[in-house]
């Protein structure tokens, strides 16, 4: 089996149908076990692996509600949406074409929905 994309990619509004959702960057692990150095791609791996239980189990919020405060923040046509982990947890970053052709980048807490920054991209 192929493994899934690191980004969770949306082409547009419009195109809600043809979602691919994926994983992004979850650091694994614990302090108290030393590992050796693992390659990039069974980081990669495990990343995937630790998005998806958390998916599985409900922990981050839907996808519509997380666009919808975005765009309830920064009106515009959604372009992007990744997820990644922080220290502080999940986040959703959702870039999104304003109708005066800027480009803005809203971070969302995963869990909440709230929003933690907005940035020109």
């Amino acid at each position: 089996m192929k493994p899934i994309s690191p980004i969770l990619r949306l082409t547009g509004i419009a195109a809600l149908g043809g979602l691919l959702l994926a994983a992004a960057p979850v650091a694994l692990g614990s302090d108290a076990i030393p590992r050796p150095q693992s390659s990039k791609a069974e980081r990669k791996q495990r990343e995937q692996a630790a998005i998806k239980e958390a998916l599985r189990k409900g922990e981050f919020l839907p996808l519509p509600r997380i666009i919808a405060n975005a765009q309830a923040r920064v009106p515009g046509e959604v372009l992007k949406v990744e997820i990644e982990q922080e220290s502080w947890g999940f986040k959703y970053e959702v870039k999104i074409l304003s109708p005066n052709g800027r480009v803005r980048e809203v971070e969302l807490n995963a869990k909440t929905g709230a929003v933690v920054r907005i940035e020109d991209d």
